[in-house]
Parts: structure tokens; C-alpha cells; sequence
């Protein structure tokens, strides 16, 4: 018997449907019953006391502060009486029991995505839909499609601690979302379909000076800074035939992508530069620099027969030295480095009791 599983793939306010046995991935069977840091069921060397952060829904995006103390995160746990994803904080060492609740910084209206910590820890940046509706925006009907809905009355907002919204940054008709921070704290890199195509801009940290630094045609999406702030990492498809063109600008009209075709890319912050990092089929997507910026860490699918199977693999910027860092669970995404280098934050389906659950977890990285 086959039940459905769904995964909300933030940073694109995304969503994922897929079909999968209900106690298939390897850690299925076991629950996650305490804040302790649990086995897993096959070596990972790169990831050391490993720990669960997060016990129900989806939970995803979880991005380090600058001091990296403290995580922002987007949450549908029903358990918090949510309908759809909001934005949460908190300080990690609060994190690990299933009782604790972290305090929500988004409005509680619409749907939100991608948050991150400002210059100074004291704000975030998050998109959200509430401007337009209220209640959570509808999720389209895709027919068994792997199709992503790109909301257009996403817009991106900072807000502090306690849920105040202190600015709008975005204010163009259409989608804007996806925003991160570069490390030196200048600039915010963030994707827009102002131009009639999803692609990548950068603004000042204040929301001044926007420029548009993608062109081709395609889903240019989920980017992040180098450590040194003068490249960006990213997802994208690019549509090359008349058919695979066609079917991409017929779904980008009904505010839809098909994210079954995606590789990883890296580009200077001036657009120059632009560099095809993978090569390998299928989805691989949310990728982020290894705090030494000579390799990219990523989420693919491409190892898999069936297209559901997602682990986190690491690859030099130069396209060499693919390596597979999680082979437990079929779900493993939104890698993300802490500032120091030495802990490794992911979401996984891992322990989640042949649930539809993802969850959070923090392992020490062990180069």
C-alpha cells in the first residue's frame, strides 16, 4: 500500500508530491524519542552527534545567525496550529525536545519562505504572502506533475524578534522571494520574475540599488554567497529545446515550475562568470558553499531510480570530486554550514516513524 508524502521544499515557498511506501527509508522504524543524539543506521563520516531538532510537519530552511547561536526557520508542524509554512527563532541550545515551541516571527497571515538572519542577529529577512490574502494561498492541482507554485504576491519583509515587520523590501508586481545575506553584510541576493522570467538580483542590504544579475531563460533560484561574498551558488533549469521551452514558459504563465531538471551553477555578484558546476540529470538543488569556498554542498536526485530519493552530496567548484555525505532516509535537503565551519544543519526524514515528517538536525562536520 502506497501513501502519499509531502515535503514543503522552501526557498521557493516549493512544494513536492511524491508516492512511497510508508516505512521505506532505512530509518523508518525507528522514532524519534529524545533529544539525544541517535545512531544512524549507516556510516555517515562527515556527520558526528547527530542531533534532532525538530519532532512533527515539515520544517525546513533552517539558516545560522551570524554568530551562529541561533537559527531561523520556516514550520507547518500542525502540532503549532499551522495551516501553512511561518517563520520561527530560536537560540539552538533551546532546541532538542518535542515540547518546546520556538517564538514565530512572521505574521501568522498567508504563507512564508526563506528567512535569514540580518547583519547584526537582531532582524530577518523572510517572504511572505499576507499582503495579498490572509489565509494560506491555494496550493495548485499538477495532475501527478512534479510542479512548484510560484506565488506572486510573495514580497520580502524584515522583522524582529518578536514579530514586528520594521521594513518591506520588495514592493514589484509578481514573485519575489528566495532572499539570503552575504557574509560581509552588505547585500541581500534574492530571485524575481519582474523581467517575465524567474532570475537572480542583488540589492543593498537596505533594499536600494537592485540589479538583475541572471539572464538566460530558466529557473534561477536558491542562491547563496560565497564566504567571501563575491560569488553566488544557485539552482537552475535551462530549458534548451523547443519542447523543453515551451512547456517552461506555459507553466511560468500559470505561475508553476517543473523542478524536475535543475543543476547547480555559480556566478560572480556582477553577473560575470557564470559556471555550469553539475552535470548530472534529474533535480539537484539547494546548494550551499563549504565554508572554505572551494566546494558546494547540495540536494540531488540524481543517484535514483525513483526520483524521490534525495541525499546531500559535495562537489568541488570546479565540477570534480562528487561525493555522497547521507545515505540514510529518502529525504536529506537545506544543507547549511554554521559561520565556523564545524557543525552541518539539514533537514531529513530520518526517524520520523514511517510518518510524513521532516525534521530538522544539527551534526558536528567532520571534513
Amino acid at each position: 500500500m502506497k501513501s502519499p508524502i509531502f515535503f514543503t521544499l522552501a526557498c521557493a515557498a516549493l512544494s513536492l508530491n511524491a508516492q512511497t511506501e510508508k516505512n521505506h527509508d532505512h530509518a523508518g522504524h525507528h522514532h524519534a524519542h529524545s533529544s539525544a543524539a541517535e545512531p544512524t543506521v549507516k556510516a555517515e563520516p562527515h556527520l558526528q552527534n547527530l542531533k534532532q531538532l525538530t519532532f512533527g510537519g515539515d520544517n525546513a530552511e533552517a539558516y545560522f545567525s551570524f554568530d551562529g547561536k541561533s537559527i531561523v526557520f520556516q514550520s507547518n508542524n500542525p502540532a503549532w496550529g499551522l495551516n501553512c509554512d511561518q517563520i520561527f527563532f530560536t537560540e539552538l541550545n533551546k532546541m532538542g525536545n518535542k515540547e518546546f515551541r520556538p517564538p514565530m516571527v512572521s505574521t501568522g497571515e498567508g504563507r512564508t519562505t526563506c528567512s535569514y538572519f540580518m547583519p547584526g542577529d537582531s532582524t530577518m529577512v523572510y517572504a511572505s504572502t499576507h499582503l495579498g490574502s490572509k489565509v494560506c494561498p491555494p496550493v495548485p492541482e499538477t495532475k501527478g506533475v512534479y510542479l512548484w507554485p510560484i506565488y506572486e504576491d510573495f514580497d520580502i519583509f524584515v522583522t524582529d524578534k518578536k514579530g514586528n515587520i520594521t521594513k518591506q523590501l520588495t514592493n514589484e508586481p509578481g514573485y519575489d522571494a528566495e532572499a539570503t545575506v552575504s557574509p560581509d553584510g552588505k547585500s541581500i541576493v534574492f530571485t524575481s520574475t519582474r523581467s517575465g522570467d524567474l532570475e537572480l538580483y542583488i540589492m543593498d542590504i537596505d533594499g536600494n540599488n537592485v540589479r538583475q544579475i541572471t539572464h538566460d531563460l530558466g529557473y534561477d533560484g536558491g542562491a547563496f554567497f560565497s564566504p567571501d561574498s563575491k560569488k553566488l551558488v544557485f539552482r537552475s533549469s535551462r530549458p534548451k529545446t523547443d519542447e523543453e521551452i515551451k512547456s517552461y514558459k506555459d507553466y511560468l504563465s500559470r505561475n508553476l515550475v517543473a523542478p524536475t531538471n535543475m543543476e547547480i551553477y555559480t556566478v560572480n555578484v556582477d553577473g560575470t562568470d557564470l559556471k555550469q558546476i553539475t552535470s548530472l540529470g534529474k533535480a539537484n538543488w539547494a546548494p550551499f558553499y563549504h565554508p572554505s569556498g572551494e566546494k558546494i554542498i547540495f540536494s540531488s536526485n540524481h543517484h535514483s531510480e525513483r526520483g524521490y530519493d534525495f541525499q546531500l552530496f559535495m562537489i568541488n567548484t570546479d565540477g570534480t570530486g562528487l561525493e555522497r555525505i547521507t545515505h540514510n532516509s529518502i529525504f536529506n535537503a537545506f544543507p547549511m554550514f554554521s559561520p565556523d565551519g564545524k557543525k552541518l544543519i539539514f533537514s531529513s526524514n530520518r526517524f520520523n516513524g514511517g510518518t510524513r515528517d521532516t525534521n530538522l538536525f544539527i551534526a558536528d562536520w567532520v571534513d
